[in-house]
């Protein structure tokens, strides 16, 4: 790998590792201002509630960490029947950083001990590249918008400045220790 390669690689890395705190810096503000009567109410039909929403994402987190970084901690399996806002809050924040350990190897050129992104064991591999980070954004926003959707449809809409919050990025950036911003080094 050429000087000019290496610089590109270790800058991806550290960019998927602030894209990741910031995409899990909007998971704890919707469970920070989520009404506590919604986060068990149960939908019509056969969906999920936001609990058991967001114990499958931190569920998943832990899963692409067991199945492509192995040699990371895995985080604890969150129950969905029994766990908190708190629990999860709590959950999600270490599947996180695990999940930005493994995005900063795969991505950064650390080692590349994480040499495949493994989704589930019925899934083919792919090589590591940006595709798992957008993968892995991808899975979170979608459950994000159930989320909100869910809350407006069960009584408990989240007040305007958090739906649009989750959108100021610079602000996220700043929250999770990035004081550039977006783009930026830092």
């Amino acid at each position: 790998m050429t000087t000019r390669q290496h610089k590109v690689h270790t800058q991806l890395g550290q960019a998927a590792v602030r894209i990741f705190s910031a995409n899990d810096r909007m998971n704890q503000v919707l469970i920070e201002h989520l009404d506590p009567g919604a986060w068990r109410a149960k939908p019509p039909g056969k969906a999920r509630t936001i609990a058991a929403i967001f114990t499958h994402m931190h569920n998943v987190r832990s899963k692409w960490v067991r199945l492509s970084a192995p040699h990371l901690k895995v985080p604890r399996q969150l129950n969905r029947a029994h766990c908190t806002p708190q629990q999860a809050r709590a959950g999600l924040a270490e599947s996180a950083a695990r999940c930005a350990e493994m995005l900063a190897e795969a991505l950064g050129g650390g080692g590349r001990r994480v040499e495949k992104f493994r989704r589930d064991g019925w899934a083919p591999p792919w090589p590591v590249g940006v595709e798992m980070l957008c993968y892995m954004l991808s899975h979170e926003a979608h459950h994000r918008g159930q989320v909100c959707m869910l809350a407006h449809q069960l009584g408990f809409p989240l007040p305007n400045k958090v739906e649009y919050g989750i959108w100021n990025w610079e602000k996220l950036w700043k929250e999770c220790g990035s004081a550039g911003g977006p783009g930026s080094d830092s």
